[in-house]
């Protein structure tokens, strides 16, 4: 190894310890404990995800006719612009942790843009898919509704289920985009390289989660009659 390479090596290691908090001895036993936190906390998520998906079951088990009926005013294309648009924007977040890896700054800053206008594509088909929603009198949890078509009295369960799902979803893009965001500035100041990646990896790991959510959504509301 020459010189030079040594030096950038210690200023590697020089640099991870000036940052590791006082609760850890060492980069490493910090870097492990994140990511253990990381996948406890995406552990919840899927809990919490998961009581939704159990309540979409067992509600669409004793009304069939209400899922039939309310599925018929969901747009599936919007549905699978969507998933396009997640489907892609995973790829680029996976790129822009690849890129950290190999000491790409201005990929991995560009890899982390491109994540955040997918995921700002995203809400805007969603706004639009909710605004024709609200047009038609389809409003989260009424029993009155006015759109045209077939009209059940229980068709606001399935709408309200709908809503909740989606809704929380976007807020999970939201929280999501905020999250790539803070990672994209300290990429752009130098922050991350082979040694020290952390934060985009993790931020990286919430961000496939909120993908698979959506690829589990999209049949279950749009697909399925």
């Amino acid at each position: 190894m020459s010189t030079h390479d040594s030096n950038i090596e210690v200023d590697k290691s020089q640099f991870l310890e000036r940052n590791v908090s006082h609760h850890f001895e060492t980069a490493d036993q910090e870097m492990d404990s994140c990511k253990l936190g990381m996948w406890l906390f995406l552990l919840t998520e899927i809990l919490l995800f998961g009581g939704l998906f159990v309540a979409y079951v067992v509600f669409r088990s004793w009304h069939p006719e209400t899922w039939e009926a309310g599925a018929e005013h969901l747009d599936w294309k919007m549905g699978a612009v969507n998933t396009g648009i997640l489907i892609t924007s995973s790829l680029t977040m996976a790129l822009a942790i690849r890129q950290a890896q190999l000491n790409d700054k201005k990929g991995t800053v560009l890899l982390l843009l491109a994540t955040v206008i997918l995921a700002a594509g995203f809400l805007v088909v969603k706004y639009f898919e909710y605004g024709h929603k609200f047009h038609m009198g389809i409003f989260p949890g009424g029993e009155n509704y006015m759109f045209a078509g077939r009209h059940l009295s229980n068709e606001h369960i399935y709408f309200s289920i709908y809503y909740m799902m989606t809704g929380l979803h976007v807020l999970h893009v939201i929280f999501g985009m905020m999250a790539i965001i803070w990672v994209t500035f300290r990429a752009a100041k130098g922050h991350f390289y082979s040694a020290y990646y952390t934060p985009v990896e993790n931020v990286g790991l919430y961000w496939h989660l909120v993908d698979l959510i959506w690829i589990f959504l999209f049949p279950l509301l749009y697909l399925t009659k």
